[in-house]
């Protein structure tokens, strides 16, 4: 049964191994996040950042209809004053069906109310997009890297943000150009024949995608003064993107960290207990 189960397993592993080199290589970059780790935690200023460019760049085709307007205001988020979320929410027009006897009419959104849908029907929802991305896969396509590392879904989307390149060589020689714009990190676009070799592996990384390079550095302005290059820029929407699929994380961990705490000192406890009970038992014994 035991050798069965092992073959079984070996056999997974290298299916899972073959595809893996069939994929698209990318390029992923692993940045250094102040909420990774068990006592990692989100940047206030990082996460406001990340609502500017969202606000001023993303949100003119991409929607986050899982986010509340009033989660802004929370402290392990980006924490704005009150008036400033109200004021912040008021910016964007929501549909009410209770307006107009019932059929429905648009109003300026409450704290209560969800950040709109996505206004292009072939651009997703940010919502959950750092949860449902994964940066890290290896090696081989195994996903144990992802142990170690985490899945990299906020890697994932600063490296897609700062992966827009110029074609390569194989590229820009064809009569009939490439759809849409290349970039290093990402893997389902389409491919030319061209930046192929004899095998049909791919002589290049990433592929090409549909959505026009979404930043350039400069493209807003932080009250904080913060530089805008675009690699700040990429880190800071991914983090508030992070933060967006995973409001909770903060306090998450630090009840996982109370709970270890009172685990650790509860074992302590017990062995003391047991000890202290036990021993004229054992004394006894041994007379």
């Amino acid at each position: 049964m035991l050798r069965k189960l092992t073959l079984t397993a070996m056999a997974a592993l290298a299916i899972s191994a073959g595809a893996a080199t069939a994929e698209t290589e990318v390029e992923i970059h692993d940045f250094d996040f102040p909420f990774e780790g068990p006592f990692g935690s989100y940047d206030t200023m990082q996460l406001q950042r990340g609502l500017k460019i969202y606000t001023e760049v993303c949100a003119a085709c991409h929607g986050l209809e899982r986010v509340a307007f009033r989660t802004l205001h929370d402290e392990t988020g980006p924490a704005l004053p009150e008036d400033q979320m109200r004021a912040y929410a008021a910016n964007f027009e929501v549909f009410d069906k209770a307006l107009a006897d019932g059929e429905g009419d648009y109003r300026a959104a409450t704290p209560a109310d969800y950040y709109p849908a996505s206004s292009l029907s072939n651009a997703p929802d940010l919502s959950l997009m750092a949860k449902s991305r994964a940066g890290f896969h290896g090696p081989y396509g195994t996903g144990i890297s992802q142990f170690v590392n985490g899945m990299g879904g906020a890697e994932y989307i600063a490296s897609l943000m700062d992966g827009y390149e110029e074609e390569p060589a194989c590229a820009a020689e064809m009569e009939t150009p490439m759809e849409g714009a290349y970039n290093v990190a990402f893997a389902n676009g389409g491919f030319p024949d061209a930046c192929k070799d004899e095998h049909g592996h791919h002589t290049v990384p990433g592929s090409w995608i549909a959505m026009p390079q979404p930043l350039y550095g400069d493209d807003v302005e932080f009250d904080d003064g913060h530089e805008a290059t675009l690699e700040s820029e990429s880190q800071d929407v991914a983090a508030f993107l992070m933060w967006a699929a995973e409001p909770k994380m903060t306090a998450r961990k630090q009840a996982g960290l109370t709970g270890v705490i009172f685990l650790s000192l509860l074992s302590v406890l017990l062995y003391l207990t047991n000890k202290r009970i036990w021993a004229p038992h054992k004394n006894k014994l041994k007379d």
